[in-house]
């Protein structure tokens, strides 16, 4: 006899009998070559039978000894293909059909879909020896991708993943892609975006008339477009490029003129621009890489990865110039490696003339917009920013920028969860009910769940825009698609204005929308990326720039007592006026006037902040202020950040979100080790109110320092390091609190400023020291951009208890 566990089932039978069992196989495994693995599996183990994709995921029928049979369901598991992610194997007894051998069947689309889609993922090593091989037949193709890389999420239109229902569709096989497809023994077996030079893809340049730039732009006379494209960058061209998830505007990165240029037509302000590398050693004399950096940078997904730059740039003579107009007062760039063939050829091979070694690779896209997909719209759309467009014809199906990470404490720390990440799902601790969350109205992403997993869209972008809109919502059409997931719950931020919950309060079509409070959803997607359940609350620690408060104010600086259930608002920073919302938030001068008058310190004419304000910008703030004339109370500690930046003298006016808290940061990297005197906030007891605190931070005592500081000239980075290690002690000396009166040891650090990692660190080290388990934001970005995944599970719970 023989015994064999197979799916979860132990199976007896005599050693010389046969048996056959249907193995259903759930997770990432279409897309990933993962029907020629098992196929290649079986006849390895002398297996009779068949695979095929379905709805539920990949499905095979297979016969043969019973000793064989467990081997199969062992190796399905251990030896998947690299980019699938395999979570459950089920088996179960059939009746013998004798097959001959084993096949691969077409695809079945029955019921609503279960399966996984995979991210996009970068271009593998052997597509990429081909790439650079003058014998191979698909040396310098643009589109050479297989089983193991290339576009997956950005062109499925449908499930179960087939070529028929990806948008390859339009591009019939060659004869002999089509005999690669059909072997077994061949890396493209069943690779769905199988292509060549003579049947897939074809790239072409168009060019605007300089004359005339609102006239249609023309075709490019030469033969080959990515080489006139580079010629183009060397000329200092600003050109838009069709990527894997959208367009990108891309020029040369050593070119003061060209990255200038591009920074106005894109009315960038300041705000950084993404490099990306022909290679690491491009990067060297710019930025420190460390070991989990560098993973990251070469791995499957290569997202732009924020690096520390170096103080002072190590010489390097060979090396590639930056322009300084890059990422202006900046104190990381955002870089990346090229990710697909087209990348690799823009910037250069080996043997190609020199060109451009360091791109600007910014989103193709209007300030505000989302990035622009369409080749038509990108003609229409682009025609003031770029000077010529390197375009192809094979469609994206959904727009997917790039994702951004930072490595923060030696773990990945998303700020933008985007390519190469969407839509892998999130594991959830707790059943929900099928789920749409609309998320928030900055950094949109919204998000899908049913049973133990979440679904994140792509970043989808700030929703005050119509054509931001009309992205969330085919982002949601197509979330639903590939995951089946047919939501009977809506969940939405309880800001009024916000559009996303308009949007939602909308489209409920009978079904029960539940408003869940801003800073509840950050602490509650913390705990659940975690892995917490039920009956585990925490303190959570929400810092960021606004969020709708219970009482209307404009919270930000809140520590509560929170489950998914509910929450209890325990600490707070103290309330001063926004004068002017979006106004002070564009002007961190006005900020810290509002900050220095609440803490009844005078505007002198020796602060920075009031020299930076004109006369009569002055008057009128003052007498806004007196009057409280469209001043909305605010506990936001982003606006604290804002005020302090101004008041040290580094940032004024911001031309970007959270510029003047990323310019504080840059200041604080440069201080010296020895700080000196630090700052302190005062903490006192207030008494409790509806959506009152047990406790207020006061930073009067702080500003009264930053004041002394400023007079006695000392160095803003100086300054600035004081107040981040302020921040960190305030965290602390908070929690302490609420751990004596609450009895909680654990503590999540969410909201976007701690996706500044010099405050975010520190204070982690800080609490760790005094005993307390610390969350921090590894799978979702800190931001809004993971707020949709606490807004969902919170939302379920509340409506599960209202059914019961």
């Amino acid at each position: 006899m023989t015994t064999g566990q197979v799916g979860g089932v132990t199976a007896t039978a005599p050693a010389t009998a046969a048996a056959r069992r249907r193995v259903t196989v759930r997770g990432v495994v279409q897309g990933v070559g993962f029907r020629p693995f098992v196929h290649t599996l079986a006849t390895e183990l002398g297996l009779r039978g068949h695979v095929t994709n379905t709805g539920e995921g990949v499905v095979a029928e297979v016969e043969g000894a019973p000793a064989a049979l467990a081997r199969f369901a062992r190796r399905i598991s251990t030896d998947a293909p690299p980019l699938a992610v395999v979570e459950a194997v089920d088996g179960e007894d059939i009746a013998l059909t004798g097959d001959a051998g084993f096949r691969i069947l077409p695809s079945r689309a029955d019921g609503l879909s279960r399966t996984l889609v995979s991210p996009d993922a970068a271009t593998c090593d052997a597509c990429l020896a081909e790439l650079t091989d003058p014998a191979d037949r698909r040396h310098r193709h643009p589109f050479l991708t297989c089983t193991h890389c290339g576009p997956r999420f950005t062109i499925v239109t449908a499930v179960p993943y087939d070529r028929a229902l990806t948008t390859m569709d339009r591009f019939p096989m060659c004869p002999r892609c089509a005999r690669e497809y059909a072997d077994p023994a061949d890396r493209r077996f069943h690779a769905q975006p199988i292509a060549c030079h003579d049947c897939g893809p074809r790239l072409r340049l168009l060019t605007a008339d300089p004359a005339d730039r609102t006239r249609p732009p023309r075709p490019a006379p030469g033969p080959d477009p990515v080489a006139d494209t580079r010629r183009l960058l060397a000329d200092g061209a600003i050109v838009a490029v069709k990527g894997l998830g959208g367009y990108h505007l891309v020029c040369d990165a050593s070119d003061d003129d060209a990255v200038t240029l591009l920074r106005r037509r894109k009315a960038r302000g300041d705000k950084p621009f993404a490099l990306m590398a022909r290679h690491l050693t491009d990067l060297g004399h710019l930025v420190r890489v460390r070991a989990e950096e560098r993973a990251l940078l070469t791995g499957p997904v290569r997202p732009i990865v924020l690096l520390r730059r170096l103080p002072a740039p190590a010489p390097a003579p060979e090396a590639p110039v930056l322009s300084a107009a890059v990422a202006p007062g900046s104190p990381d760039l955002g870089v990346m490696l090229p990710y697909t063939p087209l990348h690799h050829l823009l910037l250069g091979l080996p043997g190609d003339p020199p060109g451009p070694r360091l791109l600007v690779m910014t989103s193709g896209n209007v300030a505000g917009e989302p990035i622009v997909t369409d080749d038509d719209e990108a003609v229409q759309r682009l025609a003031h920013l770029a000077d010529a467009w390197l375009t192809h014809d094979r469609p994206i199906r959904i727009p997917c920028d790039d994702s951004v990470v930072r490595i923060s404490d030696g773990e990945p720390l998303l700020v933008r969860r985007s390519r190469g990440y969407a839509p892998l799902p999130i594991a959830l601790p707790v059943p929900v009910q099928p789920a749409l969350a609309a998320g928030g109205d900055l950094k949109n992403v919204l998000c899908l769940a049913e049973g133990h997993r979440a679904w994140l869209s792509a970043h989808i972008g700030d929703m005050d825009d119509l054509a931001t809109q009309l992205a969330f919502e085919q982002a949601e059409a197509h979330l639903e698609t590939v995951t089946g997931v047919r939501p009977q719950l809506l969940a939405a931020d309880r800001h009024p204005g916000y559009r996303s919950g308009q949007w939602a309060q909308r489209h409920t079509d009978g079904r029960p929308l539940v408003r869940v409070q801003h800073h509840h959803a950050h602490i509650a997607a913390a705990m659940a990326e975690h892995g917490l359940r039920d009956g585990h609350p925490v303190i959570g620690v929400a810092f960021d720039g606004t969020g709708y408060g219970d009482d209307h104010a404009v919270w930000g600086g809140e520590i509560l007592l929170a489950d998914y259930d509910g929450y209890r608002r325990f600490g707070q920073l103290a309330y001063v006026p926004l004068p002017g919302g979006d106004t002070t938030v564009r002007r961190p001068y006005r900020m810290a006037l509002a900050h220095l008058r609440a803490a009844g310190i005078d505007w002198a004419e020796d602060l920075p902040p009031v020299a930076a304000c004109p006369p009569e910008e002055r008057r009128l703030l003052a007498r806004q202020l007196e009057r409280h004339l469209n001043c909305v109370p605010t506990s936001s500690m982003g606006r604290l950040f804002d005020a302090v930046s101004s008041l040290a003298g580094i940032c004024h006016q911001a031309g970007y979100e959270a510029q003047a808290a990323v310019a504080l940061e840059a200041a604080a990297l440069a201080a010296d080790e020895d700080r000196g005197p630090g700052y302190a906030f005062a903490l006192r007891a207030a008494p409790t109110g509806e959506a009152g605190a047990d406790t207020v931070a006061d930073p009067a005592p702080v500003l009264a320092a930053v004041v002394a500081d400023v007079r006695a000239r000392t160095a803003p980075a100086l300054i600035a390091a004081r107040f981040h290690t302020a921040v960190a002690d305030l965290v602390r000396r908070g929690c302490v609190l609420a751990r004596e009166r609450a009895g909680l040891t654990t503590v999540a650090l969410t909201g976007g400023v701690f996706a500044n990692t010099l405050l975010a660190e520190a204070t982690a080290r800080l609490l760790r020291q005094d005993g307390f388990t610390v969350l921090r934001h590894r799978r979702v970005p800190p931001n809004d951009g993971g707020l949709a995944l606490g807004q969902i599970v919170v939302a379920a719970r509340t409506a599960g208890a209202a059914a019961r």
